[in-house]
């Protein structure tokens, strides 16, 4: 019991603490609202858990062998992140209900979680706090991977939430702009720590 409370804990505080993820949810919130953000929403919870039980299965055992290929992994989703931020903030210029009728998919959602930086340092150090070391322990990841798909709908969904809330006040076209212009640059502080960790490994001092 004391075990599933610890993850659960962890789960809490890494999907709802501010996020890639958190970020474009709430930006779908504000521009195309709640109902047609859920597809996004379900994308990114679902496929964070499989993302997540795949780590634990056999990912940790690749990357201890071959950890250049968890920095490659880390590098082109800080800088997959970063063209995104970048289309946020262009898309704040020039911003029409025209524009923007499409928003992203459930399996725009899914597949975004491999490319997501702090997916990848979020679902490694979930499994290797709570696995057993040196095994893989499928109940064990099972485990963690529910505990996950059960807490990230209500922590990623109240973004969802706060940014359709936030479509009422942002309906003239400079506020939208401004929310939009904010919610790049969150997402380019979100993940300035991963890159400060990949400065490290190719930098050691």
């Amino acid at each position: 019991m004391e075990y599933l409370f610890a993850v659960l804990l962890f789960a809490i505080s890494s999907s709802v603490t501010p996020g890639p993820n958190n970020v474009l949810v709430m930006t779908s919130g504000v521009n195309f609202g709640i109902r047609k953000s859920l597809p996004l929403l379900c994308g990114i919870c679902i496929g964070f858990t499989i993302m997540l039980f795949l780590v634990g299965v056999g990912f940790m055992q690749l990357f201890m062998l071959y950890p250049q290929f968890h920095l490659g992994i880390k590098i082109i989703g800080v800088a997959y992140l970063l063209y995104l931020a970048v289309l946020i903030a262009k898309s704040a210029a020039s911003y029409s209900a025209k524009q923007h009728s499409s928003p992203l998919t459930f399996l725009n959602g899914a597949l975004y979680q491999w490319v997501n930086a702090k997916a990848w340092v979020v679902a490694s150090g979930a499994i290797a706090a709570f696995t057993t070391v040196g095994t893989v322990n499928l109940e064990q990841n099972i485990q963690i991977a529910a505990v996950f798909l059960f807490v990230s709908f209500p922590c990623v969904g109240v973004w969802l939430v706060f940014g359709s809330v936030l479509k009422k006040y942002l309906t003239h076209r400079n506020y939208r702009q401004w929310f939009n212009y904010s919610m790049a640059l969150l997402l380019v502080l979100s993940v300035l720590p991963v890159l400060q960790e990949i400065k490290q490994q190719l930098f050691p001092t």
